[in-house]
């Protein structure tokens, strides 16, 4: 998968950092508290957003992999991560090495494209594998793909922010459930690693870590957005929802039109976050 804007990663950041789940969060950092240091590997990185919102939660030294198929992207999470650390270094062999709230975090970018083989990208023994807004995206034979490839290395799994169908608008209108039909339909299409599971994967990623023995939580982490806070981010949601919607053609023109003219003033989006663990 690529072809994801930096710009539209960087407004999204706000809203998807509010929504992640709390007490999934909590459980995550009481599985490494007595740590003093981690492996972690981030896949379909993005601008490194992942990183930011975890590096507090977790042990003091950190060492993470951001895998992601997008060199822009890949370019765009060294930039923002040494933006937003206190300091940043490069060592010998190109990691990013910063540090932040007494934290020290080796970074490695790597390009990879996950329909090739995982275990290049996950390494022999991670302590965690991890992913945000992923999953939707990606195929059940993906998901399973993956599950099988964390339950051999015995590591711990935690993604958050996969999409479940859910969405609602502010103001609401008779079209509302017709959309988001379009829509959930839309996210079944092939996004680069085979038909996508969409509002099925948190189900999907639930049954094959449990098929594999691991211990399994999730946790709802729906956006709530409201203007004027949040009055660009609802305004490009809308937008692409419209525009995926048009893709499908499960929606007369007439209609579609109508609800691309609505104001949107607030939204809702769910979300489910799985932690999974083993026995």
């Amino acid at each position: 998968m690529s072809g994801f804007d930096p710009a539209w990663l960087a407004l999204r950041e706000p809203a998807d950092h509010r929504a992640r789940n709390g007490e999934l969060a909590a459980a995550l950092a009481a599985r490494f508290t007595l740590r003093e240091t981690i492996s972690v590997v981030d896949l379909g990185c993005g601008s490194g957003s992942n990183l930011r919102a975890l590096a507090d939660i977790l042990p003091r030294s950190q060492s993470w992999t951001l895998v992601d198929y997008d060199p822009a992207l890949l370019a765009a999470a060294r930039a923002a991560l040494s933006a937003w650390a206190e300091s940043a270094t490069t060592d010998g062999d190109d990691r990013l090495v910063l540090s932040v709230n007494g934290r020290s975090i080796s970074v490695r970018f790597v390009r990879h494209d996950l329909n090739d083989d995982l275990g290049a990208v996950l390494g022999e023994a991670p302590d965690l594998v991890t992913a945000a807004a992923f999953f939707d995206l990606a195929s059940p034979e993906f998901i399973r793909r993956l599950a099988q490839a964390v339950i051999e290395r015995n590591a711990v799994f935690y993604t958050v922010l996969t999409y479940n169908g859910i969405q609602h608008w502010t103001p609401r209108r008779p079209a509302d459930n017709q959309l988001t039909a379009a829509f959930n339909r839309h996210q079944m299409s092939d996004k680069g690693l085979g038909p996508s599971a969409g509002p099925t994967a948190p189900a999907h990623l639930a049954d094959q870590f449990r098929i594999g023995g691991y211990s399994v939580q999730e946790g709802d982490s729906p956006w709530q957005l409201a203007s004027p806070r949040d009055a660009q981010l609802i305004a490009e949601l809308a937008a692409g929802h419209a525009n995926a919607v048009a893709e499908t053609k499960m929606v007369d023109d007439k209609t579609l039109t109508g609800w691309r003219a609505v104001r949107h003033t607030g939204a809702e989006t769910g979300h489910t976050d799985t932690l999974a663990m083993p026995a």
